[in-house]
């Protein structure tokens, strides 16, 4: 049985930035593909925005929130993007 620890998410719009976050939060290293720069952009601020509401309510904290952040990393390559994925969504 292997290991699951990188996980590449395909679309960054809600439902791609949605599952990219879960991810994070829970420890996976995740890629979020989207051929718009653009997209990825605006799903980083959207996850970035949800994780603060998050501290506020104080279901996470800021550490945690700074970790799942770094978890993230974005590309509009799809080898990039999947070279060392353990996982595609």
């Amino acid at each position: 049985m292997s290991t699951i620890k990188n996980v590449t998410v395909v679309g960054a719009g809600t439902m791609g930035n949605g599952i990219a976050q879960v991810f994070a939060t829970h420890a996976f290293h995740v890629t979020l593909l989207d051929t718009n720069s653009a997209q990825l952009e605006k799903a980083l601020a959207t996850i970035q925005k949800n994780l603060d509401r998050l501290v506020t309510k104080e279901t996470i904290t800021a550490a945690q929130k700074e970790t799942a952040l770094a978890h993230l990393t974005t590309s509009t390559t799809l080898a990039t993007a999947v070279s060392n994925a353990d996982l595609v969504v």
